[in-house]
């Protein structure tokens, strides 16, 4: 829950517009596409600002006013798209959907027999389908199965842009066109058609638009997978009754029962039980956690093997769950800031590609070639050069980058916060619950006779009961070591701001500062030496001593915040990809050294208030330089937001989380590195299928005008380098952290 104190943090820091929807947007089929959308979007009143997203079909729409869903789609449909209203469920695709499996079906099964006389070719053999009987089969694929080219291709002319649909309908149609005029001027012979062109041309986008479908559906796995993760009811105790509800109809406070093997349907704290939960698909934790009474398990874990009471803290969006599936929608949504230079691009693209059709035809014609052939090497132009693989090379990556990542317990809330983390050339962290646990614990123990344990349950005597962090240290320890508690104190009395005081054996002891050892005439002496080293690494320093029959010093105890196991580790994988470590901390600088020391971390930074940590950021973020801040806490948040990339750990507070542009759903450090791995892998990727984007295009726009490529040939290509784009980018799909 987010407090008072973090709204007044949160609060300042967000300047976003107030009202924002999000909406599928059907029909959109290159980048052109989802550019007009996007332009048209951002141009009407009131809209602050207009995200459309090709490769998961949606749109967001910001603004300061409330926005009319209905104006929007009115505006969507007059460019030639549909919008689906928010709440609307996915409409069933009808018989012959753009890129559907039977659309392709038929296209081939009219095609395959225009094609077969060039197969029979291949093997020597000459044969040629009746011309009439070529035309009959090629009308329905071209007017037909191909009229959502002509109905997108309309609507982009009437809009003065241009599409992938306008480029494969001026082709087909050139191809076509050129065939009946053929077949009409000289009905008693054969002449040259090329329906064969256009009919296959146009079955190959399909196919290729088929299997761009299906790949990006994988692409989207990340979220099916989490939003499964929903149990539809709970069961729900009332009074001495159980009842299964709705998840809708569960409410805050309410007492849910989990049995053996059930999901767990809420967020919430146990009220009874202890078992162990499977939390992997949304923390990416890959053994079972145990939890009891006290303790908080989350929405769409799948508990072990005991019965467990749970009491609702969380419902509906506020929900853990709901939350990850928000931040990875809005991240797979989101545009990265490479995007912008293929949107540029793609805004010019097609007019630029007309005008070089324009100019292969003419070229041919002046260089002496019959229209026919000046024709068809305009045609496999228009063809080949369709920019559905620019508009897909960055989503497509983009959408299976944060999916993995999500899938490993690391959130990334945006696309830049994920193409900022891959040049990160430092990470700064905080200290305590960061690279520490953020809870005392008993490092060191020195008894003056050297019975270790006896002090130790002498300590777990005069502390049992108490609430005290310091307390809890002892009788952990206690446990851990697994001592007897045998020993009982009696005449317990709390010395404030200096220690307690108990009767254990018949004893009268004292446990407490060198200040309270001082006025009871106890000598610290013997142990003085121990005291200081510890001290200087930052240590609390607890003396025990005996006070009968005569004082007398028994030995001490040091706490301190423990290292995280998977610390060390963290940092090694940090620094073999040449990653500077920073530790920015509260603490003194003696406590700040000695984790420093004991980590290896390139520097130390201590005794930094909140904005301090803030102005230590921006002094870091010199020219070349990528500054990450790892934090947990509210006094992380200026810090967290001050760097290029926030990363928060999900162990922390709201008010972290919210400053940070990645949440670790796990306090393990270990997850610093994996971001980066990932983030630098998604990158590649997206260079990658930018390069193959444009050299689909590069390579083969000049074949085509030099008349290297036919038509078919120039299609088939096309529809691959949308396919290869999304295929490579499902690739991030094998990534696991190190």
């Amino acid at each position: 829950m987010v407090t008072e104190l973090s709204r007044e943090i949160i609060m300042p820091a967000t300047n976003t517009p107030a009202h924002t929807l999000s909406f599928k947007v059907e029909g959109m089929t290159c980048a052109s596409c989802s550019g007009r959308v996007e332009r048209l979007l951002a141009a009407m009143p009131g809209v602050a600002a207009a995200n459309v997203n090709l490769a998961t079909e949606t749109a967001r729409v910001s603004s300061d006013q409330p926005l009319a869903f209905d104006t929007l789609t009115q505006a969507i449909a007059q460019a030639g798209y549909h919008a689906l209203a928010p709440a609307a469920p996915p409409q069933a695709a009808p018989l012959l959907a753009t890129g559907g499996g039977t659309a392709v079906l038929l296209a081939a099964l009219f095609a395959l027999p225009l094609m077969l006389p060039m197969l029979l070719e291949l093997g020597g053999k000459h044969w040629m389908l009746d011309g009439r009987l070529q035309w009959l089969l090629a009308t329905p694929v071209q007017f037909w199965l191909g009229a959502r080219f002509y109905k997108a291709g309309w609507a982009a002319l009437k809009d003065r842009s241009g599409n992938m649909d306008l480029l494969v309908a001026l082709g087909t149609s050139a191809a076509y066109g050129l065939s009946v005029y053929q077949l009409l001027a000289a009905p008693s012979t054969m002449p040259h058609l090329y329906f064969e062109a256009s009919a296959v041309v146009i079955t190959l986008i399909l196919l290729g638009k088929w299997l761009e479908a299906r790949a990006k559906r994988q692409t989207t796995s990340a979220i099916r997978a989490l939003q499964a993760l929903r149990p539809e009811t709970a069961r729900v105790q009332r009074g001495t009754q159980e009842v299964e509800l709705p998840i809708a109809a569960v409410q805050v406070g309410d007492l849910v029962l989990v049995r053996p093997g059930e999901r767990i349907a809420v967020d919430g704290i146990v009220q009874q039980g202890a078992s162990h939960v499977d939390e992997a698909l949304i923390t990416g934790e890959s053994l079972p956690v145990a939890r009891s009474a006290g303790q908080r398990v989350t929405g769409g874990a799948i508990n072990g093997e005991g019965l467990l009471l749970v009491q609702v803290t969380a419902v509906g969006a506020q929900s853990t769950l709901a939350r990850i599936i928000a931040l990875v929608e809005d991240a797979q949504g989101a545009k990265a800031p490479v995007q912008r230079l293929v949107d540029r691009v793609s805004a010019i693209f097609v007019p630029v590609v007309v005008v070089l059709a324009l100019l292969t035809l003419a070229g041919w014609l002046l260089a002496g070639a019959g229209v026919e052939h000046a024709l068809i090497n305009a045609v496999a132009v228009l063809v080949i050069a369709c920019p559905c693989a620019l508009g897909l090379a960055t989503p497509a990556a983009i959408m299976a980058g944060t999916g993995v990542a999500a899938r490993h317990g690391i959130l990334i809330k945006d696309a830049t916060a994920l193409e900022l983390a891959h040049r990160i050339s430092s990470v700064a962290f905080d200290k305590t619950g960061t690279l520490t646990e953020g809870k005392p614990a008993l490092l060191a123990l020195h008894a003056l006779d050297h019975d270790q344990d006896g002090l130790l349950r002498a300590a777990a005597a005069i502390q049992r009961g108490s609430e005290h962090a310091l307390a809890r240290a002892v009788l952990d320890a206690a446990a851990t070591r697994g001592l007897a508690q045998d020993l009982a104190a009696s005449e317990l009395s709390a010395l404030p701001g200096r220690g307690v005081a108990a009767t254990v054996a018949g004893r009268r002891l004292l446990l407490g500062s060198g200040r309270l050892m001082s006025e009871q005439g106890v000598s610290t002496a013997p142990l003085q030496a121990e005291a200081d080293a510890l001290a200087r690494q930052g240590r609390t320093i607890a003396w025990l001593a005996s006070v009968t029959p005569a004082p007398q010093l028994l030995g001490l105890l040091a706490f301190g915040d423990r290292i995280k196991p998977q610390a060390q580790a963290a940092l090694q994988a940090l620094h073999a990809l040449h990653v500077e470590t920073i530790l920015l901390t509260g603490d003194n600088q003696g406590s700040a050294d000695a984790v420093g020391r004991e980590l290896g971390l390139t520097r130390v930074i201590a005794n930094m208030l909140p904005a301090d940590k803030a102005a230590a950021i921006t002094a870091l973020q010199q020219p070349g330089a990528c500054i990450a801040m790892v934090g947990d806490g509210i006094n992380d948040a200026p810090a967290l937001a001050a760097a290029d990339v926030g990363i928060a750990m999900g162990s922390g507070t709201d008010v972290a989380m919210h400053a940070a542009g990645i949440t670790l759903m796990r306090g393990d450090p270990a997850l610093v590195a994996a971001a980066i791995s990932i983030s630098r892998l998604t990158y590649r990727k997206i260079r990658q299928n930018l390069f193959w984007a444009f050299i689909y295009n590069l390579v083969g726009i000049p074949l085509a005008a030099f008349g290297l490529l036919n038509p078919m040939v120039a299609g088939a290509a096309m529809a691959l380098s949308s396919v290869s784009v999304i295929s490579n980018a499902l690739l991030l799909r094998r990534w696991r952290p190190a």
